[in-house]
């Protein structure tokens, strides 16, 4: 986040600028420390594939080599079995297996136990199986698992079992298009608990066009301890949508804390299966209101909207600034001949509330000159950073601002302003 630049100070109050350094080194470590850090789990890469888990064997050999052999060539078939394939020779069957993964070992001088899953290839296997034929997909949902535990809600500011299930999920034969993110870097700001909580359809269009997605699914498993070592309840609940909608919620038990990752890795595709019938019922469609184009201006909206693009044609020559207004979504601004070049500039600005954000943007859309506004952080009770694309200068927009009852210091080529 740039830092503004400290005002000219009067030889009266040079003392106090040793203090206002420190602070603001202090504030700057603060926010090194919020996105760094071990955070963020990559999701693997969705192939079509045909993967089964969750096969355990318990087999003996000749030595320990045989035995995993053994135990391997046995997982292949309870594998091919579970997914209905039908009797076929044991050379043919190794022929579509695309890769064996192993859950869970242990290897003995003579005996191996294990968990394990198989991966059949789908183009070799799907003949046999039976063609599911053209499925429709669902618009990109970006993925917002949520674990609550011990009273807390975390999403991406720790790593934590639930992403870690997400993350590992193969996904690629699934009717849902799952925008998952890894969580690392500025992730972990954006992306919280309580931005699933939010309503503004300006900050959920904003984080939708980064990352690529059309709506939002939020997954959440709220995990209870019996006792320590203990039994563990999973209460799983489904949400979707900017209005965080309930769809459906189940459960699952685990012996203990050991079995934890098993369960979560079950309660995901217990989600995909939920998601999936949504889909199919037409309940999981994208909300009409995170579409800008499809939004219905207040006529006080539009008359702002009218009133700033008259200020800027009056100003213009020639008619030039027709397109005062550019949604952030939309192309990048660039600015017309004999116009004043188009910079990108911070403006910081105090959010005490929700509402207090939408109604800055909303004015800095609307404030003559400017031609797009993007969100780069959100602080609810504290100060917003937003990039401001502006046809001219620092000085020109912070005079802008002023024009329109804001308080501004300006700094290096940022602004700060507040009611």
């Amino acid at each position: 986040m740039p830092s503004l630049a400290l005002p000219q100070i009067s030889p009266s109050r040079r003392l106090w600028a040793p203090l206002a350094g420190a602070v603001a080194l202090a504030l700057g470590v603060a926010l090194v420390a919020q996105v760094s850090g071990d955070r963020g789990i990559a999701p693997v890469a969705s192939t079509t594939d045909i993967e089964v888990r969750g096969i355990k064997v318990d087999v003996v050999g000749k030595n320990s080599e045989d035995a995993r052999l053994k135990g391997w060539q046995e997982a292949k078939k309870l594998a091919w079995k579970k997914i209905g394939g039908p009797d076929i020779p044991e050379s043919q069957l190794e022929g579509l297996i695309s890769a064996i993964v192993v859950e869970r070992e242990q290897l003995g001088p003579r005996r191996y136990i294990a968990t394990l899953g198989v991966v059949f290839d789908r183009a070799r296997s799907g003949g046999l199986l039976g063609g599911e034929g053209e499925r429709a997909r669902s618009a990109p949902m970006l993925t917002l698992p949520v674990l609550i535990t011990g009273g807390t809600q975390t999403m991406f500011e720790v790593r934590n079992p639930w992403q870690r299930a997400w993350a590992e999920y193969q996904a690629g034969a699934s009717a849902i298009d799952y925008v998952r993110p890894s969580g690392a870097g500025s992730d972990s700001l954006v992306l919280t608990f309580g931005q699933t909580g939010r309503r503004s359809r300006i900050l959920w269009n904003d984080i939708l066009d980064q990352f690529g997605a059309a709506d939002v699914i939020v997954p959440i498993a709220r995990l209870e301890y019996s006792y320590p070592g203990g039994p563990v309840l999973g209460h799983f609940t489904g949400r979707h949508g900017p209005d965080n909608e309930y769809l459906f919620s189940f459960t699952l038990r685990a012996r203990d804390a050991e079995q934890v990752p098993t369960m979560l890795t079950m309660a995901v595709e217990k989600f995909d299966e939920f998601y999936t019938r949504a889909l199919a019922a037409g309940v999981l469609r994208p909300d009409p209101t995170l579409s800008m184009e499809g939004m219905q201006l207040s006529p006080e909206v539009r008359a702002l909207i009218e009133a700033a693009r008259q200020a800027e044609l009056a100003g213009a020559a020639g008619g030039e600034g027709e397109n005062a207004l550019i949604d952030s979504t939309g192309p990048a601004a660039t600015a017309t001949p004999g116009e004043a070049p188009v910079v990108s500039i911070t403006v910081q600005v105090t959010t005490p509330d929700a509402p207090s954000v939408d109604a800055a943007i909303a004015a800095l859309r609307g404030t003559p000159g400017v031609r797009g506004v993007s969100t780069s952080s959100v602080a609810i009770g504290g100060t917003s950073v937003t990039r401001v694309s502006f046809a001219g200068d620092l000085a020109s927009l912070a005079d802008a601002l002023r024009a329109r009852g804001w308080q501004v210091t300006q700094g290096s080529n940022a602004l700060a302003i507040t009611r």
